[in-house]
């Protein structure tokens, strides 16, 4: 998994931890808890390609590939 596939996953986790959160506020426990999962597998799928970029890259290869991920990321939006 790349940087770029990491930085999506961390950006719909983000999204999916938020929506839990205002599930949470309109008493929709079922599905705040589903968007919480969600969130949870985004994170965790995160977690694994940064242990591995961070096996794989040194830091210069980690900080162009870092920046070109948040880049394409932001463009999406």
């Amino acid at each position: 998994m790349s940087l770029d596939e990491a930085a999506r996953q961390l950006k719909m986790a983000v999204h999916d931890a938020q929506v839990s959160f205002d599930l949470i506020g309109l008493g929709d426990l079922d599905r705040a808890q589903e968007n919480a999962v969600t969130a949870r597998a985004a994170i965790d799928a995160t977690l694994t390609a940064l242990d591995r970029a961070v096996q794989d890259m040194t830091p210069d290869e980690a900080r162009e590939e870092g920046e070109k991920a948040v880049m394409a990321v932001s463009e999406e939006v």
